[in-house]
């Protein structure tokens, strides 16, 4: 029974962290030219990983409070948010490496990837505990085009907008990063919406959304990327 419990941890933990190394590899893509340290990178991820801890007692906590369902998802994915932005804002965003506008995506993206990893793991020990092989495939399957990629895009808008303000002062600074914050809330409740409405049914209407949401977030990693050598030429030259 013992060995039992151990393969199926191994199982789930397996479907849950592999699919998001997968995302990693995609995004970290996009700062190739200038790649953040594989240790910083990896403290991210653990630091994500580790939210979903105290995530999931706050969510609990919530539900005592009787909020309807929309306002309760709503808050829900606000606490999921702010999480994921403090786990990697306690050991990246003070550091020398973070010195140019996409690094602040890249670091957010890595730990919202870690927090998807371990909820993703709790997710499949279910099934994979009642020996419901297929449907453990299936939950896997949705969650690495859906829900794992919602949470690298949620954290990596809140990154855009704080990369957007790379080079501005204090006032706007705190007010991209209000604004970013508001959008990976949005984005995350959304999307849940979708998944919630007429019982999953939506859930293709889910999907289709976070691709096109998926594809604004490339295009704007673009932007941040032209925009520190804009920067950089424009200080050569200064």
């Amino acid at each position: 029974m013992a060995n039992s419990h151990i393969t199926t941890i191994v199982y789930a933990s397996l479907g849950g962290i592999l699919p998001t190394l997968f995302w990693l590899w995609f995004w970290l893509k996009n700062d190739k030219e200038n790649p953040e340290p594989a240790g910083l990178i990896f403290l991210s991820f653990v630091m994500g990983a580790a939210a979903v801890l105290i995530a999931i007692p706050a969510q609990k906590f919530v539900t005592t409070f009787g909020l309807n369902p929309n306002t309760q998802m709503m808050v829900w994915a606000g606490i999921e948010e702010l999480l994921k932005y403090g786990a990697v804002a306690l050991i990246a965003f003070g550091s020398r490496y973070l010195d140019e506008p996409i690094d602040y995506p890249m670091y957010l993206i890595a730990g919202a990837l870690g927090f998807a990893a371990l909820e993703n793991t709790f997710f499949l020990l279910q099934p994979l505990g009642a020996g419901e092989t297929t449907l453990s495939l299936i939950t896997g399957n949705l969650r690495f085009i859906g829900s794992t990629l919602l949470h690298a895009l949620a954290s990596g808008t809140l990154g855009i907008f704080l990369g957007l303000s790379f080079y501005e002062g204090w006032f706007m600074r705190r007010t991209y990063f209000l604004c970013g914050l508001i959008s990976a809330i949005a984005l995350h409740t959304v999307f849940n919406f979708f998944i919630m409405k007429d019982e999953g049914r939506s859930i293709w209407s889910a999907l289709g959304f976070i691709w096109v949401a998926g594809v604004i977030v490339v295009l704007l990693l673009e932007k941040l990327r032209r925009m520190y050598k804009t920067q950089s030429t424009n200080n050569t030259y200064a």
